[in-house]
């Protein structure tokens, strides 16, 4: 269902400020309403909620995630919303057969489902559960020698062509960290690789951090991460449908010339598993940080001794993904949205990942439902949203926000995002304009274990990691938390339904969640991310769920009442500025080391160096970085600190200000963020149009900032990076000029 359009942006915004006094709630003021807002949320509510919610498999397709739609559209509507489903058909690949096993130098059989563990119920209840696998991968049938390639991300496959190590003909043993897990298969395919095998190594997600599970959160030896390698930094959402809907009339591709799907088989294994083979790779020793936790020799292998025999085959079909959609109607502008979300899918039970999230979401829509029939009424439209098929590739938030994208960057001022939530301090990264209205929540919420605000805590964390760690903590955080002030958000990349809202559609967003305390990581994707694993390691009680919701439904109700969204452009414009900063000097960096690379080569440094157990060749000369024109990025950012405060000037006098004046402002700012979006997109991936946020190309979840500059001097694309420079200062410039003119509205006639 579409919620249809009744008047205009400009005529919303003059019946808000006409309007005002109508717009109250009847509920008390804001303060009383807000007090009320958290008596209402339960942890009682949340813990039989998520017990409930994973108690079955709810991977894509099973019919526990649709039971749990069903069931939370019957709760939607017992509470007072507008509910619907809406259901999308996606290409969701699923394993029919899987095999793993050692051939030389003796017959091992690896793979498989994960043991039950006799603590954890849930993990005895896999009749459901598809075996450890990666969605999007390419099926096939191959035996090969296997290479160590640690990481599996671009400085490793430089270090092994240092060793004259090539993959090619080989499958690859990587393990899960340093980037996103689709990255791994996609470069080993792109230096020639025919498999990939992944694995958790208990450095990363095990003994070194956690005891294992179920003496601790950590991974156990047969814990085997599952996940997405579908090519997202190209595009999220369904592989055939891309700028699209997945709607029953929707022109597809073919799986074939669908850019995001791989062409090599891939599986996840266990660490378990993983060192089965390790014990067995020969050639050089890895030393240093890129030899993992496990207590034996790790060698690069590459040579016969090692085969190993990997086979994946699939069903390919589409399969249905059913998003539930709840509308509160505002009582002055209808039109205009906030829209909240979370998923509610998982790769097998999803008791962390993302249920403790949805959960909270819940109890926020039960409270809101709650106020509604006390007489409050919001002012602007609120969609709660519970989106299905986010793990394998963003699925439902994806196509919901393609089929109606036309009407959502009409009337969407804000997507607030959350997934997974555990218990610790607060994560917080969004637009920049955002940071005040962050901050102030979380100022008025207090943290569960210590009692003070969520703010003081988190400025706390970051002064004593400055000191235990000061060489990884960021010099504007420890600024940030030494003056106390408001702590800037982080940026947002992917790896959460926010992707198509911001960086396709230009709407202003925030993903937010507490964690740092939890070991959430250590059973992340796995048989044993359950209801025991949740209230026994990550969250006991769901204190910091209730947190969540407290500080989310604070957000959703201020900007559902507020005149205007409470947004404060000066701190997008010092966002900004730092970025700019941080792509000069990563030009003027690289430039420098390229020279370094130069002298060093020339002189035979690495000849000299070479260990005779581990002949190192010096790195390629990829010759030296180019000086690039950045000045129309500086122009732009200056033109924005200057535009910006003077929006924030007049924002902050806008309720002296006649109505028609107030109406002119906010009509001008509603869609602001849209301009920060080109319609030719990003380098060799046009559906990610924004200028400023975007997920790295060889990051994936990682945010990569003014990202057609950035990855263009990283990456050596230098004509890509001076065209883009182009582009995005034209961005800039846009959003500038947009505050500009509403700052001009509010000056007085000369």
């Amino acid at each position: 269902m579409i919620i249809r359009p009744s008047v205009s942006l400009a005529a919303l915004a003059l019946a808000l400020v006409a309007g005002t006094a109508a717009a109250q709630p009847v509920a008390g003021d804001p303060q009383t309403l807000e007090k009320s807002f958290d008596a209402m949320i339960s942890t009682a509510d949340q813990m039989r909620w998520l017990q409930d919610m994973s108690s079955a498999p709810n991977q894509v397709g099973s019919p526990h995630d649709k039971a749990n739609a069903d069931m939370q559209l019957a709760l939607f509507r017992q509470w007072g919303w507008d509910a619907h489903i809406e259901r999308f058909d996606v290409l969701y690949p699923t394993p029919i057969s899987t095999t793993v096993e050692m051939v030389t130098p003796q017959r091992v059989i690896l793979g498989g489902q994960e043991p039950a563990i006799a603590a954890d119920p849930s993990s005895q209840n896999t009749a459901g559960a598809l075996p450890p696998y990666v969605a999007y991968q390419g099926d096939g049938d191959v035996t090969a020698p296997v290479v160590y390639v640690n990481y599996g991300m671009p400085d490793d496959y430089d270090a092994l062509e240092q060793r004259g190590i090539s993959v090619r003909g080989k499958i690859v043993l990587a393990r899960y960290g340093s980037g996103w897990r689709g990255l791994k298969p996609r470069l080993a395919q792109e230096h020639g690789a025919v498999g990939c095998l992944i694995y958790s190594d208990p450095a990363d997600d095990s003994y070194a951090e956690a005891d294992p599970y179920p003496r601790g959160g950590g991974r156990p030896e047969a814990g085997v991460q599952r996940g997405s390698v579908q090519d997202m930094t190209q595009y999220p959402g369904d592989p055939l449908t891309p700028g699209i809907g997945a709607t029953a009339s929707a022109h597809r591709l073919t799986r074939q010339t669908a850019t995001t799907i791989l062409k090599i088989p891939a599986l996840p294994i266990s660490y378990g598993d993983a060192a089965k083979i390790i014990a067995q790779l020969d050639g050089p020793l890895v030393t240093g940080a890129e030899r993992g936790g496990l207590g034996l020799a790790y060698h690069w292998g590459g040579s016969d001794a090692v085969k190993v025999h990997l086979a994946v085959r699939s069903d390919w079909s589409l399969k249905p993904v059913y998003d539930v959609i709840a509308v509160m109607r505002g009582s002055v502008y209808p039109d205009q949205w906030i829209v909240r979300g979370n998923h509610h899918d998982a790769w097998v039970f999803g008791a962390s990942d993302p249920l403790t999230g949805q959960v909270a979401l819940m109890s926020e829509a039960k409270a809101l439902g709650q106020l509604y029939r006390q007489g409050w009424r919001p002012a602007r439209t609120i969609v709660y949203a519970s989106w299905d098929g986010e793990e394998p590739g963003l699925l439902g938030s994806t196509e919901w926000a393609e089929t109606h994208a036309a009407e959502l960057q009409r009337k969407a001022l804000l997507y607030v995002n959350t997934d997974n939530n555990g218990r610790g301090f607060l994560g917080a990264e969004g637009s920049g304009e955002l940071q005040h209205l962050v901050n102030q929540a979380a100022n008025d919420v207090l943290d569960p274990r210590t009692g003070v605000p969520t703010a003081e805590r988190g400025r706390a964390a970051i002064l004593a990691a400055q000191y235990v760690a000061p060489a990884r903590s960021s010099p504007e955080l420890v600024e940030a938390a030494r003056s106390g002030g408001e702590l800037p958000l982080g940026a947002l990349g992917s790896g959460s339904d926010y992707s198509a809202f911001l960086q396709h559609l230009g709407i202003a967003s925030l993903n937010l969640g507490f964690g740092g305390e939890d070991q959430s990581g250590g059973s992340y994707h796995s048989v044993y991310d359950s209801y025991y694993h949740v209230t026994h390691f990550d969250d006991p009680g769901l204190l910091y769920g209730a947190a969540l919701s407290k500080l989310v439904g604070r957000i959703v109700l201020r900007v559902a009442d507020a005149p205007r969204v409470p947004a404060r452009y000066s701190d997008f414009a010092a966002q900004v500025g730092r970025y700019v900063d941080q792509v000069m000097t990563l030009a003027a960096s690289q430039r420098e080391r390229d020279r370094t690379l130069a002298d060093l080569r020339r002189d035979k440094v690495f000849t000299l160096a070479a260990s005779p157990t581990d002949p190192v060749v010096a790195p390629v000369d990829k010759g030296v970085t180019p000086l690039i024109d950045m000045l129309p990025l500086q122009n732009a950012s200056d033109h924005l600190k200057r535009a910006a405060a003077a929006a924030d000037s007049v924002l902050g006098r806008i309720d002296r200000l006649p109505p028609a004046t107030q109406a002119q402002i906010t009509a001008e700012l509603a869609s602001i963020d849209q301009l920060l979006l080109d319609p030719v997109g990003l380098p060799s991936r046009p559906w990610y149009r924004n200028m400023v946020y975007a997920p790295g190309t060889l990051t994936g979840y990682g945010a990569k900032t003014l990202p057609g500059v950035r990855e263009g001097i990283e990456q050596r694309r230098f004509d890509d990076a001076r065209a883009y420079v182009g582009h995005t200062a034209a961005a800039i410039e846009a959003y500038a000029a947009r505050l500009d003119a509403a700052a001009a509205l509010g000056r007085p006639p000369a």
